[in-house]
Formats: structure tokens, C-alpha cells, sequence
């Protein structure tokens, strides 16, 4: 039996069997815990052990999940009604509400029997809303006269920030679940800068980073332009010792998407407009790491021709750009995405051999299938929403007709909330 606290200061007391009505009622009342990554392996061990349970935190996910996702379900049902009865939106509606209906169910866990039976009903969840990206995208697309571009925007990075807080924690117990059921744990084990705890990586070096993305980024130009294509080569400057402690999945996307842009472009330019002073050869990417006390700076530089003037305005946008018809047409062929530089089948190139890496695939990433010559349009502004909520950010600096500047601001103690935008827009209250 769950006890809720209500505004009047009376506990209203609400067991599982309670119609869905009433728990929503409540649930719009609450306003969500918060976690910065220092906070959640810190949730999981202490000094540097791993924990000896696998994650006795989960009741405390259990009690706001049904908040988080009460939140989001009123978001949707604050839309227009001609947005919210799109079929791609309603298909989405309808997964967080039977998320929401399963969710409030459960019942407290007080066993491994019970906490086992949670875990199946998480990842059958996670793989459930796989669907939602691409999703979320087409209704946002297909919606962009019925409504404020800027308002859709910004109910899309409402939505993707909570679903990035969930998924995180959702993930997180089930990567401490299966490392307590290891044959190899051992409770209290002092844990190595190459360990991760749950998800979240120790010591993410940033070096190695952007050499792993860079040999997934050259694979993928090669599959999509060709075998004989000649790729930019990526060179890496500045504090190449740079760590943090950081969600792996999460800062391959933004790199990857980064590296991803900046080769295409340049492969481009240099095949319309070769550069007699490079030898036929395109010019490099060249990548600076800046370390300082509380983050970690990461500037890509690429000779690609820039941004063109007419889609600078469009750059972070979900809703709107010249593009957005040819972006709505590749999104049909996308069925699921987990936001990940896994799902575009570079595994290989991403191998982290000397990291004991957990067996549980962030985003279930190998469920996806996303064919690397599509451009979907939303690799900035899904990696921006990536950065900022881990309290960094993400902005470009485009000089047109030579090339463009990104630079990457990562917090490097890892202690700062997560950023839900605001509690007024994100939780009403």
C-alpha cells in the first residue's frame, strides 16, 4: 500500500486496485524527484563499491513513475484536439497511458522473486517505446499547420527530457539487477576507473570517445557513399586526459551525430569544390578537448561549406524547415529508435574492448533499425535535448561558404541535476 501525500497535508492512502481516475488525480499533484548522475550511482554504491542489493531505490522510481508519466499524459491531452487525435501522437498517447495504468499496479517490492518480476515489466516497457521517437516526429511533422511551431517544439523536448530521465533510471536498475545476479559479483568489490556503475561510466574519457565515433562515423560514410570515397581524417588536440562521469549511449549519440555532419559536409564540398592546397584530399576535422575545473569542452571544427543562411533558423526545430517533408517521408521508414549510435549497425567500430561494459544494451538498441543513409532531421536537436539535460549544452557556429564551429559543454563533476526544463512547464506546479 502506497501512502501519497496530498497539497491539504492529509495522506490519502491509494492501493494498486484504485481506479485509474483516482490515481491520476493524485499523480498530476506530485512533482517528480530529479537525479543527477552523481546522484544515481550514488543511489546504487558508496566510496567506490559496488552495491551489495541490486538497487533498493526502486520503490522510490516505483512511486514517481506514475507521476512522470501522469505529467506527460496530461502534456498530450493539453494539445489541440485535431494535434492529439493524429495517429502517430494518439499511438503515443495511448502507450504512456497503458504505461501509466501497468505502472500503478505494481505492487511494493519486498523480494529478488518480486524485484525480478518488476524488471520484466520495465523491459517489456522500454522495447514497447521504442516507438515513440519516430512516432512523436511524424505527429509533430504532420501537425505543423494546426498549430505554433514553437509550441510543438517545445512540447517535443518536454516530452524527450522526461523520457530521457525515465528511460535512464529505468535502465539503470536493470544494469544493477543483472550485475547482482552475475556469477562475478562480489558485494563491496572496490571498483576500477573502468568500471561503470549501473549505466553510468566512471571515468568516460574523451579521447576515447570521439576515436571510437570517428572510426563509427568513417564506416557509415563509406556504406553510404562508397567504398573508394575519401574520407576527412579526424585529428584530436587539447587535454587529451579529459574525463567525466557520464552515460556512454548518450554521449556517443551527440559526438557520433556531430562527427556525422561534419564528414558528410565536407565529403560534399570537397567532391562539387575540391581544395587545390590539400593534395586532393579533404581537409581535416579537427577536434579540440578543453578541460577545465567543473567541465569538459569538446569543439569539432570541419571545412564543409557551413550552414546554408536559409536553414540557420531551423536548426533545433522538430516542427518546421524546409525540409520537413523529405524528413516525414524517412521517419515512415524508421518504425523504432533508441537514439543511439548502435542502432546504425556500427558495433564494431564502437567496441569498447578494454571496458567492462554492462551485457544490457542502452535503449535495447539492438531492437532498432535505422538504415545510416536516412537523414531524419533530428540529430541536432535530439543531441542538444541529450546535452542540456545533463546540465551541458550544445551550440553551432556556422560561417558560410567555409565551415562550422559545434561546440560540446559537459559537466565534469556529473552533480548537477538533471534539466527538466522548468518544474512550472514540466510538472504544473
Amino acid at each position: 500500500m502506497l501512502t501519497i501525500p496530498v497539497p491539504d497535508g492529509s495522506p490519502k492512502r491509494l492501493v494498486p486496485s484504485a481506479s485509474a481516475s483516482s490515481w491520476f488525480s493524485v499523480a498530476l499533484l506530485q512533482n517528480p524527484v530529479s537525479s543527477a548522475l552523481q546522484t544515481t550511482s550514488a543511489l546504487s554504491c558508496r566510496h567506490g563499491e559496488l552495491p551489495s542489493r541490486p538497487g533498493g531505490w526502486i520503490l522510490g522510481w516505483l512511486i514517481n513513475e506514475p507521476y512522470r508519466l501522469a505529467h506527460r499524459i496530461r502534456d498530450m491531452q493539453r494539445l489541440p484536439y485535431v494535434v492529439v487525435t493524429n495517429p502517430h501522437i494518439n499511438e503515443v498517447y495511448n502507450l504512456y497511458y497503458n504505461a501509466f495504468d501497468q505502472f500503478r499496479k505494481v505492487k511494493e517490492i519486498k523480494s529478488l522473486e518480486d524485484n525480478d518480476k518488476m524488471c520484466d515489466i520495465i523491459s517489456q516497457n522500454l522495447k514497447g517505446h521504442l516507438t515513440v521517437i519516430p512516432k512523436l516526429a511524424m505527429g509533430i511533422l504532420e501537425c505543423g499547420g494546426l498549430m505554433n511551431p514553437n509550441d510543438l517544439d517545445k512540447f517535443m523536448n518536454t516530452i524527450l527530457r522526461s523520457r530521457i530521465s525515465r528511460r535512464v533510471i529505468a535502465e539503470q536498475h536493470l544494469s544493477l539487477t543483472e550485475t547482482f545476479n552475475s556469477p562475478h559479483f562480489s558485494p563491496g568489490a572496490k571498483l576500477s576507473e573502468a568500471d561503470f556503475i549501473g549505466e553510468v561510466f566512471i571515468k568516460c574519457n574523451a579521447r576515447d570517445v570521439i576515436e571510437r565515433c570517428s572510426r563509427a562515423v568513417t564506416a557509415l560514410a563509406r556504406s553510404v557513399n562508397g567504398p573508394d570515397v575519401l574520407i576527412p581524417e579526424v585529428t584530436i588536440n587539447g587535454h587529451l586526459d579529459a574525463s567525466f562521469p557520464y552515460i556512454l549511449s548518450h554521449i556517443e549519440y551527440i559526438v557520433g551525430e556531430l562527427l556525422r555532419n561534419s564528414v558528410q559536409a565536407v565529403i560534399d564540398r570537397h567532391q562539387k569544390h575540391p581544395d587545390p592546397n590539400t593534395s586532393g584530399t579533404p581537409p581535416q576535422i579537427e577536434v579540440t578537448i578543453c578541460e577545465a575545473s567543473q567541465h569538459v569542452i569538446i569543439r569539432i571544427c570541419d571545412r564543409g561549406g557551413g550552414i546554408p543562411r536559409a536553414e540557420l533558423p531551423y536548426l533545433w526545430s522538430f516542427s518546421k524547415g524546409p525540409q520537413s517533408q523529405k524528413r516525414l517521408e524517412n521517419l515512415s521508414h524508421v518504425p523504432r529508435m533508441a537514439a543511439t549510435m548502435q542502432e546504425l549497425h556500427v558495433e564494431d567500430e564502437l567496441a569498447r574492448a578494454d571496458l567492462k561494459t554492462p551485457n544490457y544494451e542502452s535503449s535495447l538498441s539492438s531492437l532498432t533499425s535505422r538504415p545510416p543513409s536516412l537523414r531524419l532531421g533530428m540529430g541536432l536537436p535530439l543531441s542538444r535535448v541529450y546535452a542540456e539535460y545533463w546540465a551541458g549544452s550544445l551550440e553551432l557556429h556556422s560561417l558560410e561558404g567555409y565551415g562550422v564551429d559545434a561546440f560540446l559543454q559537459i559537466s565534469k563533476l556529473g552533480n548537477k541535476n538533471e534539466q527538466l526544463a522548468t518544474r512550472a512547464s514540466m510538472d504544473a506546479v
